[in-house]
Formats: C-alpha cells, structure tokens, sequence
C-alpha cells in the first residue's frame, strides 16, 4: 500500500524529463559518473602508484654517473649534433 509503483515511476520520470530536458540530464548523469570514477579512485590508495619521472630525473642520472651537470649538456649537446 505504501510503496511507489511503477505507473507513478514513470510519470515522475517524464515530469523530470519534461522540466530540465534531455541534455541536461545527461550532463548531469555524466558529472555523476565522472564523481563517482573519481571517488573510488581516491578509496583504493592501497595500490601502489606508478612510477613518474620527477622534475630532476636527468640531475639524478647524472649525479650516479659522476658527471657535473655542465658536462653533461656538453654530452647532450654533442649527442644532437
């Protein structure tokens, strides 16, 4: 007796399309979407994260090779001619 029927789903539905329109509400599906992606991305932090190159990735490669960073763009540089 309390519950919501079908009949009354779907007339709550075509009010809803009739009021806001269909390209809206697939923006707003898609925004919705795109949260939820988001969210469950930020919850499983127990994966470990990719490895990225930071900013002073060659600084590094050339302080193991024992190489000042001058020598190392005059190297570079050689490697480009």
């Amino acid at each position: 007796m309390g519950g919501i029927s079908i009949w009354q789903l779907l007339i709550i539905g075509l009010i809803v399309v009739l009021l806001f329109g269909t390209k809206k509400l697939r923006g707003i599906g898609g925004d919705l979407g795109a949260a939820v992606k988001g969210f469950k991305k930020a919850m499983s932090d127990d994966e470990p994260a990719a490895p990225s190159r930071d900013a002073d990735f060659e600084q590094k490669k050339i302080a193991e090779q024992g190489q000042t960073p001058q020598d190392a763009q005059q190297q570079k540089d050689k490697d480009q001619a």
